[in-house]
């Protein structure tokens, strides 16, 4: 009964995989707004009856391209960051600001799924979460080791923080920044909103016959980001 088992779960896991990916195509040509578990079952070759015992309704299957999308995502800023030196907290800054533009250039139909426009009708639920953060745990790694590294410095002529605002900021973010003051969070969240701002202006076409080349100004952009935060080497 359990190799019986094991081989019906295999099964399971394998189909779940097939469907997932189809929807993933869908994504390219129909946007995620016209994801449908009929079609998808139909390109599978299966009743569309039999679908439902995977994923019993379109918004399950949605929030399992979601989560899988924000892993992805997350895995990439990861790797980035473990890549690079600990104490060049400018270098950790850039390598996951490039991470982020590089996974979203080569995956643009699921950025635009995490980032783009609200699918009707779709609440995201609780366990997306968790995933969705990942990276943001990695940013704010980096600069609770900088705060505690001294390598945290406000810029010569820093935009005055209202009080009020700051301590906001240090309740909302004390558990994945920790240590960082109210000041500097102001700074790293405009920082991290300009970071996809960016990204999404990209990816969705708006720096057409803007840059030769984007790579550069995007570059100049995180160094800029980045001594708006304070960053320095330790």
């Amino acid at each position: 009964m359990t190799a019986s088992r094991t081989a019906r779960e295999r099964v399971r896991a394998e189909l779940t995989r097939e469907i997932v990916e189809i929807a993933r195509r869908q994504l390219a040509t129909e946007g995620a707004g016209g994801l449908s578990l009929r079609a998808v079952a139909r390109e599978m070759g299966m009743v569309s009856s039999a679908i439902y015992r995977y994923f019993p309704s379109r918004d399950d299957l949605l929030t399992t391209l979601i989560i899988d999308g924000y892993n992805a995502l997350g895995e990439a800023v990861e790797r980035a960051d473990a890549a690079a030196p600990g104490g060049d907290f400018p270098g950790r800054w850039a390598a996951l600001c490039h991470a982020v533009r590089d996974w979203a250039l080569a995956h643009p139909h699921e950025y635009a799924l995490l980032y783009g426009s609200p699918v009707p009708g779709y609440q995201a639920p609780q366990d997306t979460i968790a995933p969705r953060v990942r990276d943001l745990r990695v940013f704010g790694a980096i600069l609770s080791a900088a705060q505690r590294a001294g390598a945290l410095v406000p810029p010569a002529a820093p935009v005055e923080a209202d009080p009020a605002l700051a301590g906001e900021a240090e309740a909302s973010l004390a558990e994945l920044m920790p240590g960082v003051p109210g000041d500097a969070l102001l700074r790293a969240l405009s920082a991290w909103t300009a970071l996809y701002g960016w990204v999404s202006f990209e990816v969705f076409g708006q720096f057409k016959g803007a840059f030769e080349d984007n790579r550069p100004a995007f570059d100049h952009m995180v160094r800029a980001l980045g001594a708006t935060i304070g960053l320095t080497r330790a």
